[in-house]
């Protein structure tokens, strides 16, 4: 059976072939070529806007740099977000550290129907919560739960955290049953002010990590929520890529943005 394609724009799949090797689906009528980057940018703006992406200019500096249309770079950006979740880091083991956060804007930023709602800190609170591993060799892995409950947990770490690991956490009472999934549990008891044991024992790695992701969503102003998870994980990839040069890292970036397109057609 040969390879399905659908189009980008709304997924049938349905289409015939056109001029130059292109397609032209049948319900839409949009021609576009299976594996090559979406949005009809040539391969040299595609090669500018991510190398653009890669300095974490914003949007509006982007499409001043590549000469583009703001929608157009908009678009851009997002799809390279997208692609970036093709690039996930390799299952942890050893000694790793798992922690979890809230993410959301300053009281004082929200909108006025927000402010009046009572404020609520820890759980329960309006603000997103971030589910985050990290190994000690310094990579990271990062969602946005829906909750904070054991279930949730514990199913993030079997998928992410080979058997037999150590994983060091905090006191959170979700984490009471990970020596019964078939791993080494070490505790920081934060709430006698310990942040270390002196031994390897301690999650001041992953709490590095919500520092820098905390500090880049802020320098954008603000995200919406619906679209946190695309940037906590390019924040995820910038991080487990930090130590590479701006040209590898926009290599990585054309590599997986050719992928996506791979998986679009």
């Amino acid at each position: 059976m040969g390879v399905v394609h659908k189009c980008p724009r709304c997924g049938e799949n349905k289409h015939w072939r056109v001029r130059r090797g292109k397609l032209k689906c049948s319900s839409c009528r949009r021609e576009w070529q299976p594996g090559r980057l979406p949005l009809s940018l040539t391969r040299t703006e595609w090669r500018r806007v991510a190398h653009l992406f890669v300095l974490g200019l914003s949007t509006k500096q982007v499409a001043e740099e590549a000469g583009l249309e703001r929608k157009r770079v908009l678009r851009a950006l997002s799809t390279i977000r997208k692609a970036l979740l093709l690039d996930p880091p390799e299952a942890f083991s050893g000694i790793v550290e798992v922690d979890e956060t809230y993410v959301g804007g300053k009281r004082r930023n929200q909108r006025r129907a927000a402010r009046a709602v009572k404020v609520k800190h820890g759980r329960g609170t309006m603000k997103a919560a971030v589910f985050g591993i990290r190994c000690r060799s310094g990579q990271v892995w990062a969602e946005v739960v829906p909750d904070l409950d054991a279930n949730t947990l514990m199913a993030s770490i079997r998928a992410h955290v080979a058997a037999g690991s150590v994983v060091c956490s905090d006191e959170l009472r979700s984490y009471t049953g990970v020596a019964a999934q078939g791993y080494v549990h070490r505790l920081v008891r934060h709430c006698d002010g310990q942040y270390s044991d002196g031994r390897g024992t301690h999650i001041n790695g992953l709490e590095g990590f919500w520092g820098y992701l905390k500090r880049r969503l802020v320098s954008r102003g603000g995200i919406r929520r619906e679209r946190l998870p695309l940037f906590l994980n390019e924040y995820v990839w910038r991080y487990n890529h930090r130590k590479e040069s701006i040209a590898n890292q926009e290599k990585w970036v054309l590599r997986l943005l050719e992928k996506e397109a791979q998986n679009r057609s």
